[in-house]
């Protein structure tokens, strides 16, 4: 259990960029930044700007970017942005900044995409942004994501968890975050869910793993103790087995449950994530899941049970998440950290382009799109 003495959900898409900025602007002796991956755009060149003005006036930046991550976001990017990123990237290690690619120790997981998913913000003033947001146009400009702005506590244990992501964490920055500051009003109760598989795995990697991932297992915890409603969001749903099954009982036991993820056309450049999940509607519809697919991208990772308990952060519903990537989520049943999620889910019912997914919305796909499902949809864990 971990506390925060303040809370501010960044659900608009300006207000986290403006807010990323500004927790840079203000660092004034360490920053350190995680994300799956950063894109050449002008979101990416303006971060990184940031980055090295910062580094300039005597901050100590960190960044840790998964290796795995940017060689996927890579394939978004001509060669010859790429190639002006990697000189960016030089760039902030020419001012004395640290520029690191993180990629897990054994050979299998590395071919596996094992990696670092994990998104974390924080910086020497005790503030942080933890959330599911990369660094890329589609996180500001497109799709929907969730953050949320803390300080306290939970700012020195965001922090000395990076150190399991790749990330050289200096032991004094974590004892400057521990120092006693606004302890009075550090009340707002967190629990923080943190696990990367990479570091327990044998020689097999993910293959066969069947060790404990304790993000997953709270995450069926939560889907256990519903009563009245659970509601989802992921990119794309498509979660491990017990994690399945868990939402499968909630819905058989009279639990209303929904799912908000993405449209086959929200990710352009493929079709077999959403492959993936959609192969599994059959078993969630019949189930009584109610599915809604975003037609402009659902990248945001909420679980909300009861209108009482939330959870947020980087983990989707997807097997990756649970046996090869490290994921981080933060959970509260204070109303300060609920009450936002849950208007959040009021307002995905509402939006017109959430479309409900019905069993016969199933028979009007296309020839080509029943048979592709059908063919991959088998190989979800892959995907």
């Amino acid at each position: 259990m971990t506390h925060a003495s303040a809370f501010v959900p960044l659900w608009e898409r300006t207000a986290e960029w403006q807010a990323r900025l500004a927790l840079i602007a203000g660092a004034r002796s360490f920053l350190y930044l995680t994300t799956f991956y950063l894109e050449h755009d002008d979101y990416g060149v303006a971060l990184l700007a940031a980055l090295r003005a910062a580094q300039r006036r005597g901050v100590a930046v960190t960044l840790v970017i998964d290796a795995f991550g940017q060689r996927l976001g890579g394939v978004l990017m001509t060669a010859s942005q790429r190639a002006d990123l990697a000189q960016e990237f030089a760039g902030l290690r020419s001012e004395g900044g640290v520029v690191s690619f993180y990629a897990p120790p054994r050979r299998v997981q590395r071919w596996l995409g094992g990696g670092q998913h994990v998104k974390i913000q924080v910086a020497d003033s005790g503030d942080a942004i933890f959330g599911s947001s990369n660094i890329t146009k589609s996180s500001f400009a497109a799709w929907n994501e969730y953050a949320v702005a803390v300080r306290g506590p939970v700012a020195a244990d965001l922090l000395e968890s990076l150190s399991a992501v790749g990330a050289v964490v200096a032991p004094a920055h974590v004892a400057h975050l521990r120092q006693p500051r606004d302890a009075a009003s550090a009340d707002l109760a967190l629990d923080y869910w943190f696990c990367n598989p990479n570091s327990v795995q044998g020689w097999r990697g993910p293959f066969g793993w069947r060790g404990r991932n304790v993000v997953t297992e709270r995450m069926i915890d939560m889907l256990e103790t519903a009563r009245v409603s659970a509601r989802i969001t992921s990119f794309y749903f498509k979660p491990v087995g017990p994690l399945l099954d868990a939402v499968v009982r909630a819905a058989r036991r009279g639990v209303s449950v929904e799912v908000f993820h993405s449209h086959r056309d929200a990710l352009p450049a493929t079709d077999l994530a959403w492959i993936a999940a959609a192969a599994t509607y059959p078993r969630l519809l019949e189930a009584g899941v109610q599915l809604y697919e975003n037609r402009h991208g659902e990248h945001s990772k909420l679980v909300l049970v009861d209108d009482a308990w939330a959870a947020f952060g980087s983990y989707n519903f997807e097997d990756a998440a649970h046996d090869r990537l490290a994921e981080a989520m933060l959970a509260s049943r204070d109303p300060r950290a609920v009450a936002p999620v849950a208007a959040i889910f009021n307002e995905l019912r509402a939006h017109p382009g959430n479309l409900r997914v019905a069993p016969a919305s199933l028979a009007q796909w296309p020839a080509r799109v029943r048979t592709r499902v059908s063919r991959y949809g088998r190989f979800k864990w892959w995907m």
